[in-house]
C-alpha cells in the first residue's frame, strides 16, 4: 500500500471515529458540569472509570500535585461509592453512562466526545484510574511547565511506557485501603526485558514485555499486552485516539520516540492494577466481558489473575522514584533535561 493511499484511508478513518464519538455523546448523562471554570491554560485530565473508589483519592492527589486543574470523567455505572465521591470534588466534571464499555471502543468514544467539546487548545492527559504518570524532573516541574516546554519545542504529544507495578507476594494478599498510596503498596517492577517494533500503519512503536509477558504469556509473548501509550496531547478537535491511548490520529502524534538522532522526552505510566482488588475485579471483568474485543481469547489470562499469582522475581527492582526510571532508560529527558535543571 502506498504511503499516500494509506494517509488517505487514515484520514477517512479519523473522520469516521470523530463522527462516531459525537454520536455516542448521547449515551452520556451529565451529573455535574464545572467546565465553565476551565481556564485557557489549564491542563485537563480525561478518564473513563468504573468502581475505583479505593484508588481515586490517591489518583486525584497525584495529578493535582502535578498541576492538573480539571478532571473530566465518565463513570460507567459504578456501584461502590465512586459516583458520590466524585460529585464532592471541586475540580471534577462528571458524566454517567450505563452503556457498553466494549461497544464504546473501551470508553474512547465517550472520552472523544468530551475532548471534541472541551479539549481543543488544551494539553489533555488521558489516563486510567490505575495509571500514575511520572516523567523526568516531575518532582520539581509540574505538567504546565512540561507542556509549555513541549509546545515551545514544537512537540504536540508526549509518550510514555506503561510499567506494571507489583507486590513481593501474591497480588491478592497485599492489603490496600482507600487513601493508601498504591505505588508504595506495590513497590516493585521489571526493569527489563522490553522490546519494540515499528508499526508502519500508525507509525508508532509497539512495546511489550514486563511481568505480564513473563508470567501470563510465557508460552506466546506476542500476545502480551501493549505497553506504549500517548497519554498527553496538545489537543485539537481534529484528533482522536484509535486503540485506547496506544495510538492516535493524525499519526504524526505517534512519533514520540527518537528520530533522526534527536532524543525525545518521554515518561512512564506507573500501572497499579495489581493491588489486592485485582482478583475480584478480574472475576467481574470476566463475567462482564467488556475489556477485550474477543473476551474468550483472554480467558486463560483472567483465570491466571484470579488464581492470585506472584509476579515478583529475584530480578525485580524496588521502586525508588522517577530518577531511577530515568537511569534505567525506561524514560528519557531529551532536551527537557537541560530545561529541567534550571530553577524557575
Amino acid at each position: 500500500m502506498s504511503r499516500l493511499w494509506r494517509a488517505y484511508m487514515l484520514r477517512h478513518k479519523r473522520r469516521r471515529l470523530l463522527i462516531r464519538s459525537w454520536i455516542k455523546r448521547r449515551q452520556l448523562t451529565c451529573r455535574r458540569d464545572l467546565t465553565a471554570t476551565i481556564r485557557p491554560d489549564d491542563v485537563l485530565t480525561f478518564a473513563c472509570i468504573r468502581n475505583e473508589i479505593a484508588v481515586l483519592p490517591a489518583w486525584l492527589a497525584h495529578y493535582r500535585k502535578l498541576g492538573v486543574r480539571h478532571f473530566l470523567i465518565v463513570d460507567n455505572n459504578s456501584d461502590d461509592g465512586t459516583t458520590a465521591f466524585l460529585l464532592e470534588q471541586p475540580d471534577v466534571s462528571l458524566w454517567h453512562t450505563t452503556h457498553s464499555y466494549r461497544l464504546s471502543r473501551f470508553g474512547m468514544d465517550w472520552l472523544g466526545a468530551l475532548q471534541i467539546k472541551h479539549g481543543g487548545g488544551h494539553w489533555c492527559l488521558t489516563v486510567d484510574a490505575d495509571e500514575f504518570l511520572v516523567y523526568p524532573h516531575c518532582e520539581t516541574h509540574d505538567l504546565p511547565s512540561l507542556t509549555s516546554w513541549l509546545r515551545q519545542s514544537g512537540h504536540r504529544s508526549f509518550g510514555a511506557l506503561m510499567l506494571d507495578m507489583f507486590p513481593k507476594g501474591p497480588v491478592g494478599q497485599t492489603m490496600f485501603n482507600a487513601g493508601d498510596d498504591p505505588i508504595a503498596k506495590l513497590g516493585w517492577f521489571d526493569a527489563y526485558p522490553y522490546w519494540a517494533q515499528l508499526q508502519p500503519k500508525m507509525e508508532n512503536l509497539w512495546f511489550q514485555g514486563g511481568p505480564r509477558a513473563r508470567v501470563f504469556f510465557a508460552d506466546d509473548q506476542t500476545r502480551a499486552p501493549t505497553l506504549n501509550k500517548v497519554p498527553l496531547v496538545d489537543w485539537s478537535r481534529r484528533y482522536c485516539y484509535v486503540s485506547s491511548t496506544h495510538n492516535i490520529l493524525p499519526r504524526q502524534l505517534n512519533h514520540t520516540y527518537d528520530e533522526n538522532g534527536v532524543t525525545k522526552a518521554t515518561g512512564v505510566l506507573l500501572h497499579t492494577k495489581f493491588l489486592n482488588t485485582v482478583v475480584p475485579k478480574a472475576q467481574e471483568e470476566l463475567d462482564r466481558q467488556q475489556h477485550f474485543a474477543d473476551p474468550a481469547q483472554y480467558r486463560s489470562y483472567y483465570d491466571a489473575v484470579i488464581s492470585d499469582p506472584v509476579l515478583w522475581s529475584p530480578e525485580a527492582f524496588q521502586y525508588k522514584g522517577p530518577d531511577q526510571l530515568l537511569a534505567l532508560n525506561l524514560m528519557s529527558a531529551g532536551d527537557w533535561g537541560q530545561f529541567g535543571n534550571i530553577d524557575d
